[in-house]
Parts: C-alpha cells; structure tokens; sequence
C-alpha cells in the first residue's frame, strides 16, 4: 500500500519509467510482504489439496523459512541509512527476525518439539511488536529522543540528531528500550503458559496431527484386513457347505 498511497502521484515509478532512489525502500518492504503472502497462499493451497503428513509440514515450515530469511535479508541490506537511529532499531529488528528464521528451519526436521515451536510463536509476537514500536517511536515527534528531530530527506522523514552525543543517547534508548520489552513479553508468554498449564492441566492432551493421521491411516488399513479376511472366511465356509451338499447327493 506504500507503493500508491504515499506517493504524491500515487505510483511509485519516476516519469520515464524507473525507480527513485527516494522509493527504493518502499519496494523492499512491498517484496517482503509479497512473500509473505505467496507463503500465506501456498499455505492454504496445501491444507486444502495435500494431506496432513511430513511432507506437507516440512514445505509449509520450507516457505516460512524463505519468507522470513528474505525479510532478514532486505533489513539487513536495507537502503536506509543503517547509521541513525532508525538502524538501530533495524538491528534489533534483525536479532528477533534470525531466531523467527532459525526456528522456523528448525521446525522441519523437529515437528514435535514443543520448545522450538514456543519459540518460534514467541519471536513472531516479538517481531510484530517491534515494529509497531518502531512505527511509533519513529514518527511520533513527541517520542524523539532529546537532541533529535524528524527530518524530510530525499522523500521521506528520518530521524536526525544535533551532534553525536545526541545520537549516542538515542541508540542507547532504544537498546533500554528493547530490553524492557524483551523482558515484559517473555514475562507475559511464560505467565500465559503456566496460567493455560494450569487451566487445562487435567484435560488438555498433546499429540501430533502428523501422527494422528498416520494412526487413522493404520486403522483404516486394518478395517480393511479385517473386512478381507472376513470375506475370506465367509467364501471358505459357503465352499464347505457346497462341497458337503454334493457328497450328501
């Protein structure tokens, strides 16, 4: 949406066609977000054609994986300027986005494991956290660090500081900052699971989809053994009985 409501002209494309230096960073969130949606997509497309087995776990886990191993890529190689404290706060933004992609990959050999996908959903909510944070403290003037200012360069605001010690102060705030929430979230997730432990601590019972179907799947195939061996028996005996009608004649 950046692509077309931000700009004045509501296209992103210079007047012969290219791309401004000034919207390049629009076309990288804009590819972020479209990977996300092709993994999204293919994500549903799976649930609805390929049954539940590994295979199906294992390339929804492989698209997550490319989804965010882009969006780590994109911030890192970001086109705005990593020096200021929007960079900083990039930065953090990379640490949460590594452990999403790491445990994501993770997830393909190690379905089952609970603590890895805890983490994963963890540093998800982290992740979204954060950048609506960035969001906000960003561009909210009362939120600027003392001794910075938002500044309007090459089409859009960044956040400019006097002189360094400014700058120093603010980098500073952000990293505090990112530690109170890292504390805050673990904080309410651990609380969440111990309360939801607790809640449902005589009914709730773990098992895997993957190897519930595998169970339905056996027990179809012995029904079906069954059903076989119960024709058998039944042809056999229909067989006795004919043959001992015939030595009865």
């Amino acid at each position: 949406m950046e692509l077309f409501i931000g700009p004045s002209k509501h296209q992103p494309f210079d007047s012969d066609g290219t791309i401004p230096s000034y919207h390049l960073h629009n076309f990288e969130h804009a590819n972020i977000s479209l990977t996300f949606f092709v993994y999204a997509s293919f994500s549903i497309l799976f649930d609805k054609i390929i049954p539940s087995t590994l295979t199906q776990n294992g390339l929804t886990l492989f698209l997550g994986a490319v989804a965010f191993g882009q969006e780590l890529l994109l911030f890192h190689l970001h086109s705005t300027d990593h020096m200021g404290v929007e960079g900083q706060y990039h930065w953090l933004l990379q640490v949460i986005i590594f452990s999403t992609f790491v445990t994501t990959l993770l997830g393909i050999p190690f379905p089952k494991s609970f603590l890895n996908s805890f983490v994963r959903s963890y540093s998800i909510m982290f992740q979204g956290i954060w950048m609506m944070v960035i969001g906000i403290m960003l561009w909210t003037p009362e939120f600027i660090a003392k001794g910075c200012f938002i500044n309007f360069e090459e089409g859009h605001k960044v956040v400019r500081c006097h002189n360094k010690e400014a700058l120093e102060r603010a980098k500073s705030l952000v990293n505090i900052q990112f530690s109170w929430y890292l504390v805050g979230i673990t904080v309410f997730t651990l609380s969440l699971y111990l309360v939801l432990v607790n809640f449902f601590r005589e009914n709730v019972e773990y098992f895997s989809l993957i190897s519930k179907f595998h169970e339905e799947e056996d027990l179809f195939e012995d029904v079906e053994a069954q059903k076989k061996k119960l024709v058998n028996h039944i042809g056999e005996q229909k067989r006795f009985v004919e043959m001992g009608k015939r030595e009865n004649n």
